[in-house]
């Protein structure tokens, strides 16, 4: 295990927890680029978004930052869809090539994230429906397939529909990275697809425990990191770029 994957995802962690993400897209990205086999890969990014984001959820929801009703509405449907995107197994060339287009959609997203949400009003007699259940069920397939815990999708999706304030909009995508990555590991234990090694897990799980309780007490008016997070999405479109032709 190299110090410098250590130290790069304290940082991801850091920077991703702050806005209630668990930095799985970072995380998959960077191990890609490292050529890690793609079963571990899975396995460790659910694992680091969960120690990331769990400490997210207990920070958001003592800030009163997590309303719970809105939080079961999107992920309610999401947490048996990241099951069977878990329990289904998949070649490693299908794998790499869905990592491929999720990296590269999530790059473009980041890049909206950066520069096309600094005026966000939200609505304030917006209440959940049903549509933000069934693309909830949509991401959390697709984080139970890749690893990608999801909160980088349904982000801007909220935001989009100004569907809450934006510190509860980062509660609720802990919330959901959170159920949906638990269930994805679940799915994977199912299928017997779980495949962990410590000594290489354990000191990136450290790295980013560290990383994300510092980041969850940080709010975004005190860490905005915008120079950081643009050159993580050119390290995600990068990788994105390359898995497909893997």
């Amino acid at each position: 295990m190299s110090v410098e994957l250590c130290i790069l995802f304290f940082i991801i962690a850091l920077l991703y927890a702050s806005a209630g993400f668990g930095g799985g897209s970072s995380y998959l990205a960077l191990m890609a680029l490292a050529n890690v086999d793609f079963h571990l890969m899975k396995s460790t990014a659910l694992l680091c978004n969960i120690v990331v984001v769990a400490g997210g959820v207990y920070h958001f929801y003592r800030a009163g930052h997590l309303p719970m009703k809105k939080a079961w509405q999107i992920s309610l449907a999401s947490i048996p869809m990241a099951f069977i995107g878990g329990y289904l197994p998949l070649k490693q060339k299908t794998f790499f090539l869905l990592l491929g287009i999720a990296l590269t959609v999530a790059a473009l997203l980041m890049c909206y994230r950066l520069f096309a949400e600094k005026n966000y009003v939200p609505d304030e007699d917006k209440k959940g429906n049903l549509k933000y259940g069934i693309i909830g069920a949509f991401i959390g397939f697709l984080s139970g397939m890749t690893g990608i815990g999801g909160g980088i999708y349904l982000s801007p999706i909220l935001r989009l529909g100004r569907y809450d304030t934006a510190k509860n909009i980062a509660g609720l995508c802990s919330f959901f990275i959170l159920v949906n990555s638990i269930s994805g590991l679940l799915g994977q234990a199912a299928k017997n697809q779980l495949t962990l090694d410590w000594h290489f897990a354990g000191p990136l799980l450290l790295s980013v425990i560290v990383g994300g309780q510092i980041g969850a007490r940080l709010s975004a008016a005190v860490l905005k990191p915008r120079i950081v997070e643009g050159a993580t999405a050119l390290l995600i479109l990068y990788a994105g770029v390359h898995m497909f032709f893997q």
